[in-house]
């Protein structure tokens, strides 16, 4: 090969090593959307209205794309985090107001993972289920405390990998192929009446709300601020968004196919995640429940890290205080000790208080319903101020874009929040 031929390769190999330097960030906090609650709303989804909800799937992996990158893009610009901004440009009050609903939200989502991961752990008849849930919880503590930022990544894009256990589940359930796919682009196959539009309405909207979220947006932020990615490179770490949003609701359509090939088709209900690995095994086989149930873990298990960080980078940018995960816990104590004292709260409220997985999964459901709006208020307010971004300031068609899928989600949330009450 001649020289010349070669230098378009090598710009190419050059751009591909730059990519890896700031890939991470974007990729697990879209991951981290298919936790256990995730993977709950995506089963139910797929059981109760088959395939066609993989259309909205589709928008909804845009919409994830789009405010990622925003979030992201403000972090590299101001090299600050959004809960550093929110404080600085909106005041203190309205700091307190959204710790506090992400706090109240983020804890109930971790009692809905802890709770998962002990359900599944008795279902694959593991010894001691609580014990287990206790041990996870001992680890995810000790292994932030006493890793690092590069080691946290690299666990977490590790655990990203698992996901592919839903690919085989959903090959095991011999779905229809072509009809899933074409769904992707127009909802066919399936007999319209009053009631499955409702359905469709109400869960296609469950689906959103499991997938964007008010701990996304903060964790996004604060995890590429940590990993001081250099402003010149913010090419490529928008990039990373768009692949990132695109990677998690890969495995998402794989849960939804396994289910809908199974549940939808026999008409079998459906209500948790949990329920799906064993209701799938009469038709898919033992090993597509069992991996599906492993799945679930997994999910827990990212879930658990992710959401307990969020809050405790989010509490360190809100009251000004050290956090990162290069700190030892002594630079960074107060960091550490929110970590921790989330985590242990929720696994008391998992272990000794007889919660209901439902009912702390409705509750949680309506404060981030009710929150998100709130976040992409100040988000969209902060990456459309030019004195703030510069030349990096959303353009016009952005903004008007931005506000648009706010619209979307505010309603959303509104018949989020009014189906679960009803």
């Amino acid at each position: 090969m001649t020289a010349p031929a070669r230098r378009p390769w090598r710009s190419l190999w050059k751009k591909l090593l730059v990519f890896l330097t700031v890939f991470g960030p974007a990729t697990i906090t879209a991951m981290a959307d298919n936790d256990a609650g995730g993977v709950a709303t995506y089963s139910v989804a797929g059981a109760t209205l088959g395939y066609p909800i993989l259309f909205a799937l589709l928008w909804i992996t845009l919409l994830l794309g789009l405010t990622q990158e925003m979030g992201m893009r403000l972090t590299l610009i101001t090299r600050k985090g959004l809960a550093d901004l929110i404080r600085e440009r909106f005041g203190v009050r309205a700091a307190l107001f959204i710790f506090g609903v992400l706090l109240i939200a983020n804890v109930g989502t971790l009692i809905t993972e802890l709770t998962a991961i002990e359900t599944t752990c008795q279902m694959l008849r593991l010894p001691l289920a609580p014990l287990v849930v206790v041990a996870v919880v001992a680890f995810s503590f000790v292994f932030i405390v006493r890793g690092n930022y590069k080691l946290t990544q690299g666990l977490m894009l590790l655990t990203s990998l698992f996901y592919v256990v839903y690919i085989v589940s959903a090959v095991r359930a011999n779905p229809d192929w072509g009809l899933a796919l074409r769904n992707v682009f127009y909802p066919q196959g399936v007999a319209v009446t009053p009631q499955y539009l409702r359905d469709y309405l109400v869960i296609g909207l469950g689906v959103l709300g499991t997938t964007i979220t008010p701990w996304g947006q903060f964790f996004i932020s604060s995890f590429a601020y940590d990993k001081k990615i250099e402003q010149g490179k913010i090419g490529y770490a928008q990039l990373e968004t768009y692949w990132g949003a695109f990677l998690t609701d890969f495995f998402s359509f794989f849960m939804i196919v396994a289910t809908a090939a199974t549940l939808f088709t026999h008409q079998i209900p459906l209500v948790s995640g949990e329920q799906a690995a064993l209701a799938i095994k009469p038709f898919a086989g033992e090993l597509a429940g069992t991996l599906f149930a492993v799945g679930i873990l997994n999910a827990g298990f990212m879930g658990l890290v992710i959401v307990s960080l969020s809050t405790a980078y989010a509490f360190a940018e809100f009251f000004g205080v050290a956090g990162s995960l290069n700190d030892s816990f002594k630079q960074s104590r107060t960091f550490y000790i929110i970590y921790a004292v989330q985590l242990a709260l929720a696994l008391t409220l998992t272990l000794v208080v007889p919660v209901s997985l439902f009912q702390v999964a409705l509750v949680t459901q309506i404060i981030n319903a009710l929150g998100l709006p709130f976040v992409f208020y100040y988000l969209i307010r902060l990456t459309s101020d030019r004195a703030l971004m510069g030349r990096h300031a959303n353009s016009r068609l952005q903004t008007y874009v931005a506000v648009a899928c706010t619209l979307l989600i505010v309603v959303a949330a509104v018949f989020t929040v009014a189906a679960a009450l009803s």
